[in-house]
């Protein structure tokens, strides 16, 4: 890609949305109010805003590979904490998505350097289900299914942090936990049971008002 066509783009894009409302970005820069915290991967193929169709101001967004939310990253924990007590958003999704690279190569027994730290998360959700995910005999169903499992585990982590146990009770802050199905475009609730995901654990995490 010529990096010069970029700033055509942009000049393009500033002239469509300047034609369509001469305010735009006057009325852009008076601040953001989103509703929606979207965590989702960093492949380039799967654009959180032109998926769910929205525009800008309206999703707050953090990726990186395989939507991880872990409490030893210090970027997801501030962009919780900010989206939730700043921004006040309503809602929080973990958006995975199938032939996720992260994925794949957190299923394969091979030293990926630097990548070992981050995909250990994804194995040990992979640990986690073990007696499931190997009960499954075609290669490609078990891949999307540890997808999903990385999604739910990723929203168990959203839920175990203060700050979103606290606008849960205060505000009813949800946590929605979706795939992308880059095979048709569509995306995918899959409706997780919570109140059976965290039966084990809720006396381990809860936290008191």
């Amino acid at each position: 890609m010529d990096i010069k066509k970029i700033f055509e783009n942009n000049k393009t894009w500033v002239a469509e949305k300047l034609g369509n409302d001469p305010n735009y970005f006057k009325n852009l820069s008076k601040g953001q109010k989103p509703q929606i915290l979207y965590i989702g991967c960093s492949d380039s193929r799967v654009t959180a805003e032109e998926l769910m169709g929205v525009g800008p101001g309206d999703v707050f967004v953090h990726r990186n590979i395989a939507n991880m939310v872990s409490s030893m990253d210090l970027s997801a924990m501030s962009v919780i904490n900010f989206s939730v007590n700043h921004l006040k958003v309503d809602h929080i999704v973990v958006c995975g998505h199938y032939h996720c690279g992260g994925v794949k190569a957190a299923m394969a027994s091979e030293d990926l350097g630097l990548l070992n730290p981050w995909l250990r998360n994804i194995r040990d959700v992979y640990r986690i289900h073990r007696d499931e995910l190997n009960a499954i005999e075609d290669e490609d169903e078990k891949y999307n299914r540890l997808v999903e499992l990385n999604v739910e585990e990723q929203c168990v982590n959203v839920l175990k942090t203060a700050d979103v146990q606290k606008a849960y009770r205060k505000r009813g802050l949800t946590v929605h936990g979706w795939i992308f199905d880059i095979n048709s475009g569509n995306i995918i609730d899959l409706k997780i049971d919570y109140n059976k995901l965290l039966e084990g654990i809720r006396e381990i995490y809860h936290l008191d008002d």
